[in-house]
């Protein structure tokens, strides 16, 4: 589960008086990167393109080992939780007691040379060739031009839409932030169609490494001196064993994510019901931010943070360590000049919140002992397990939760009453035949709702910026034409341009909910990219699609079947944050069938 932009809805948090300058500054979910879920049909034929590692995810499937393929999938479960291949979160790096070190770099990579790639002539193409149009300036001033349209004179849509219009073409060279003095090489290759973008993810022609965050890295002093998981390419040693990690904690806790989802968002909509009563309105942002972070500790590690020395303080805390991570490319929402002198010019020192991080070291540490036993017995110490424990939980999952759910909601309450009433009908009605259980099952026969959170992904991704390293001289296609890219050049998709590509999708600017309904309907779903990867592949350790992609559809399903079976229908208030959306509940008609 990993990858972000400044739609990571990172709610604004309160600082203390040393970071006061970033008050306000997370009203929304947030995150970066973050990589979550999606279940196959266990009823259904496999998706076309399905990849040879894919399993069937019928329960009744015996489980069958694979060098691939995570070895928890297909495990049958408990009727009254999940029983198909799903759970795989993406969990990043882990150190020894302690947490945040100023020194050097641990050695998440082995010291041996990694495999020589052979040169070899970039692959023929049937479109007519033509040299990649667009152009970056002069050093520092083309990237400070750039970086200028981007985020204050244009912003981000207009910024590529415009590109698009001026070179007629959707592949172009140009330079992404933040640029000079962090990033010393901003220079791009802009990928922004459904048939150029895929290229990212093949990691046969593409590397991966540190560029999780784009055209810099954030000091890994804020991850205890390692380089975690989100960083690695697959080609590194430690990718594989660490990848194998997340998939051993989703298979272990997979039993307790329906009960302790159902138990921890009950208390979100008591939350919300009580703030309408008393203010006629509530914040969907701020009651989800414990919620989600509530849940994962209690269904993943079996321990409740309101319960421990954290508190309540976790999702305060991780907001302000992803500030620290990708304040560079976010828009603040404080005047140009002070954010072009600061968080645009130089890193936020993790002085500043190195004891926050220990805090929630401390938590990750004492709650993981079973994950941390399996990563000695793997070969990984227990000191850069639980740092990537932390990453891949607060980061990754929590983030995309901060991030997805009130987008969910938000294209839900635009579509209306009618959508609404079908949603409600047809989770009931599963439910019942079901005997009143919200089970794996259940949601398999609910093709709406899966629709819906499919649509949701697509028109609104939630980790919208990949990256990738060209291995070797290649030849990309766009619908058009056919580009030359040469070794080393860098790479970057926006994603919700690819996936809202109109060669690819009908309407593909509106949110149909429906739209993957039905076999024509799935045929689609090869196009749907929000988990570093087509929705109808799977990770593995030898990819670097999210590893929690599983997890956190089913999440997402169940945020569905809970709130419409405990409501007909709401209202919506949407607004903006440097993050994202920030949804404000009006109305919750409670259910009456």
């Amino acid at each position: 589960m990993h990858k972000f932009h400044d739609s990571y809805l990172i709610s604004l948090f309160q600082v203390n008086k040393k970071t006061a300058l970033f008050n306000s500054l997370w009203s929304a979910p947030t995150y970066h990167t973050i990589q979550l879920l999606s279940i196959n049909n266990p009823t259904r034929p496999p998706l076309h393109h399905q990849t040879k590692q894919s399993l069937s995810p019928t329960s009744s499937t015996k489980y069958r080992r694979n060098a691939e393929t995570p070895t928890f999938y297909n495990l049958p479960m408990a009727s009254s939780t999940l029983s198909s291949p799903f759970l795989r979160l993406e969990f990043p790096s882990t150190r020894k007691r302690s947490s945040i070190k100023v020194p050097s770099i641990r050695a998440s990579v082995s010291e041996k040379p990694l495999p020589s790639v052979s040169v070899t002539a970039p692959e023929p193409s049937k479109l007519p060739i033509r040299k990649i149009p667009g152009d970056c300036g002069f050093p520092v001033i083309g990237p400070f031009k750039d970086r200028q349209d981007y985020f204050y004179n244009q912003g981000r849509d207009e910024f590529f839409k415009s590109r698009i219009q001026k070179y007629q073409s959707t592949v172009f060279r140009t330079n992404m932030p933040p640029g000079p003095f962090i990033a010393p090489n901003p220079n791009v290759v802009v990928l922004l169609d459904g048939k150029s973008f895929p290229v990212l993810f093949d990691t046969s022609k593409v590397e991966k490494k540190d560029v999780f965050t784009g055209t810099y890295m954030p000091s890994t002093e804020l991850t205890g001196g390692y380089r975690v998981l989100s960083y690695l390419d697959p080609s590194e040693p430690k990718h594989a064993l660490l990848k194998q990690l997340m998939f051993f904690l989703l298979k272990s806790r997979r039993g307790h994510v329906i009960p302790e989802f159902h138990a921890s968002y009950k208390e979100l909509f008591h939350a919300l019901e009580t703030d309408l009563a008393e203010k006629g309105k509530a914040s969907f942002g701020d009651a989800n931010d414990q919620a989600a972070f509530n849940f994962l500790g209690r269904s993943l590690f079996g321990s409740n943070p309101a319960d421990t020395k954290l508190g309540r303080d976790g999702p305060k805390i991780v907001q302000k360590w992803v500030l620290f991570q990708l304040g560079p490319i976010l828009r603040l929402g404080f005047p140009q000049f002070l954010e072009e002198s600061t968080v645009r010019m130089f890193r936020l020192p993790p002085f500043l919140i190195k004891k926050d991080y220990q805090r929630l070291y401390d938590f990750f540490y004492e709650s993981s002992g079973f994950v941390l036993d399996e990563a000695e017995r793997l070969g990984i110490t227990r000191d850069e397990a639980c740092h990537n424990l932390l990453f891949a939980t607060c980061f990754n999952s929590f983030g995309g939760m901060k991030l997805f759910f009130p987008n969910v909601l938000k294209w839900i309450g635009r579509a209306g009453v009618k959508l609404h009433a079908r949603l409600a009908n047809e989770i009931r009605s599963a439910v019942r035949s079901a005997g009143g259980e919200i089970t794996m099952a259940a949601m398999e026969n609910m093709p709406l709702m899966k629709s819906v959170v499919y649509e949701a992904f697509r028109i609104d991704p939630p980790v919208p910026l990949q990256f990738g390293r060209a291995k070797r001289d290649l030849v990309i296609e766009s619908h058009e034409h056919a580009f030359q890219v040469k070794e080393g050049d860098m790479l970057f998709g926006y994603q919700a341009f690819a996936t809202k590509d109109p060669k690819i999708f009908e309407r593909a600017e509106e949110f149909v909910g429906d739209r993957f309904v039905g076999e024509e309907g799935e045929k689609l779903l090869k196009h749907v990219l929000w988990s570093n990867g087509p929705e109808t592949e799977s990770p593995t350790v030898g990819n670097k699609q999210c590893a929690g992609k599983d997890f956190v559809t089913l999440v997402s399903r169940l945020l569905l079947v809970e709130f419409f079976l405990r409501y007909d229908s709401f209202e919506i208030q949407v607004g903006t944050s440097p993050l994202g959306s920030a949804v404000t509940i009006t109305s919750l008609k409670r259910s009456s069938f």
